[in-house]
């Protein structure tokens, strides 16, 4: 019989940052401004004023998006390394 692994600390640990970081990494991608033609226009999302560039605080959400995102990849791989030796 198999059994599953134990749920050490630090896989409790690192399953509690992974649920947080896919709940920040959930509100970053819905904070981010509509560039038209997706899904986004099929639910009436196309309304919208296209400035010509984009603002400071636009350039920094997608920097934090991509951090967040990144840091969320390298959890789901630290899970993966400590379910492997477990």
């Amino acid at each position: 019989m198999i059994s599953a692994p134990l749920m050490t600390w630090p896989v409790l640990t690192m399953s509690i940052i992974l649920c947080v970081l896919s709940v920040i990494l959930t509100l970053f991608v819905l904070l981010h401004k509509s560039k038209g033609g997706g899904l986004s226009d099929l639910f009436g999302g196309g309304v919208s004023t296209s400035m010509g560039g984009t603002s400071v605080a636009e350039r920094n959400l997608d920097r934090l998006t991509v951090v967040i995102g990144l840091l969320w990849l390298a959890s789901i791989i630290v899970l993966l390394v400590l379910y492997s030796h477990s």
